[in-house]
């Protein structure tokens, strides 16, 4: 084990320019392109304001994150502070949780690859083009964390340059500067039965969605445990957090339900940007969104396997999963990790291609319940670990603003939006499997910890 502070033997091998960029677009992935279109045609043009209070939210708890993380650096990041500050079951069930997210989330983006592919190469099947994706990304994750970091620069550099391109034709079509424009102006965020036309619950229900899309932002907190200096990189990649979202997030958005009615069919089937393209008269708009997809859900499987593969690591460093996934080889990879990660994603193929449509639709919603549990557990172990800090009169050098005032206003938020879901009918299934899926790995962490405690009994025993 190396004698650094953040005790692990991965190798630091993440450079500035990859956090940088990893904190960047590592929050733009599939849910912006396809889960966009669904929350537009469910909530109307105040689906602006179902994207505001998730993006909100997410700039909470990312603060609250970077305070921890900068404080202690940690490959786990927050399910090891979850395990501090709440106690060893809550750090035990949301990184399984976390990591059961990312899993899922592997075969889901390769299948959206595969489908993109399929479409220019209709000879070869769907499911030749996943298998062949994952493992193509699986080889590349398991030489070192520097390719993770390469290709996910150049990726997320694409993303990024592609959404600045989409926003700057956008708002030339708003202000007319399009000269083979169908559309153009801003009347269609009121025009169409109103800026609301579903009511609040549609909006509410649309954050759930939205939630999918923003899972990933707190993945450079797990990321710079591999890099020089992680508290300074955690605390310039946190600052940014906010302009970001908008950017990315709400001016794009604004766009789209700008310049195409809500209630136009093809958002929901072709996709938003596509719409808004095609529209505006681009020559071969299917296909430059079809390589932008392409390269999103591409860069999203790669930060999935990684990011699985580094909970796995950190979650066997504790003594909460198996042994073999804590050794790295010659170059600091958790290569175990990495494979048992891939292993249980392609278990999760088979039942992704039984019911490919339900699948998709279920998990964008489920996983928006694991989304916010996750956010739950960093808020209650801010509110703990500054607590704790605060009454050993150590120094804090970044800190939540208006604590703890923010603090409890998040955790509110969190429990009520779960409780809306619980209410609604076209939620209730999510937060019930959701909260099911929690109590079996609570009672599995709680008989871990049983055996931890017999065993430690036990050794001390026999030592006397």
């Amino acid at each position: 084990m190396s004698g650094k502070h953040n005790s692990n033997d991965l190798a630091q091998g993440l450079k500035q320019r990859h956090v940088t960029m990893l904190s960047i677009a590592g929050v733009i992935g599939a849910g912006l392109f396809v889960g966009s279109g669904h929350a537009i045609a469910a909530a109307g043009p105040a689906v602006l304001l179902a994207y505001a209070a998730a993006g909100t939210l997410v700039v909470l708890v990312m603060r609250m994150l970077g305070e921890m993380a900068v404080a202690s650096p940690d490959t786990g990041s927050f399910s090891t502070y979850a395990d501090r500050a709440i106690g060893h079951w809550a750090g035990f069930t949301i990184g399984w949780l976390y990591w059961w997210f990312w899993v899922l989330v592997i075969p889901l983006e390769a299948n959206a690859a595969a489908t993109i592919l399929h479409a220019w190469f209709p000879d070869v099947a769907i499911w030749v083009f996943t298998l062949v994706i994952t493992l193509l990304l699986t080889a590349t994750n398991l030489f070192s964390v520097k390719n993770y970091g390469e290709f996910e620069f150049w990726f997320a550099l694409l993303k990024v340059v592609a959404i600045i391109g989409f926003i700057i034709l956008g708002l030339a079509a708003i202000f007319g500067f399009m000269p083979n424009s169908q559309v153009s102006g801003v009347s269609h965020l009121f025009d169409t039965q109103g800026f609301m036309p579903n009511g609040l619950g549609a909006v509410l229900g649309a954050m759930l969605t939205t939630m999918f899309s923003f899972m990933g932002t707190e993945i450079v907190t797990i990321a710079a445990a591999e890099s020089k200096d992680p508290g300074r990189q955690i605390s310039k990649a946190t600052n940014s957090v906010i302009w970001r979202i908008f950017l990315f997030y709400l001016v794009s958005i604004f766009i789209v339900v700008a310049l195409v009615p809500w209630n136009a069919g093809e958002l929901a089937e072709v996709g938003s940007y596509q719409t808004v393209l095609q529209l505006m008269g681009i020559p071969h708009a299917k296909l430059i969104v079809d390589i932008v997809v392409l390269i999103a859900v591409t860069s999203c499987l790669n930060s999935a396997l990684y990011t699985s593969s580094r909970m796995l690591f950190s979650l066997s460093k504790r003594g909460d999963a198996p042994a073999l996934a804590q050794r790295t080889n010659a170059s600091g990879t958790p290569h175990w990790a990495v494979l048992l990660s891939t292993a249980a994603a392609f278990l999760t193929v088979f039942a992704n291609y039984v019911a490919p449509a339900q699948v998709f639709e279920f998990l964008l919603a489920s996983s928006g319940a694991i989304a916010l549990l996750v956010y739950l557990v960093i808020a209650v172990s801010q509110l703990r670990m500054r607590r704790q800090r605060m009454a050993r009169g150590e120094k804090i050098a970044f800190k939540m603003w208006a604590f703890p005032v923010l603090t409890w206003a998040t955790i509110f938020f969190i429990i009520a939006v779960l409780t809306l879901m619980l209410v609604r009918p076209d939620h209730r299934a999510e937060v019930i499997s959701t909260g099911l899926l929690s109590i079996a790995v609570v009672a599995a962490g709680l008989l871990v910890a049983r055996k931890r405690k017999a065993e430690k009994a036990g050794r001390l025993v026999l030592d006397n």
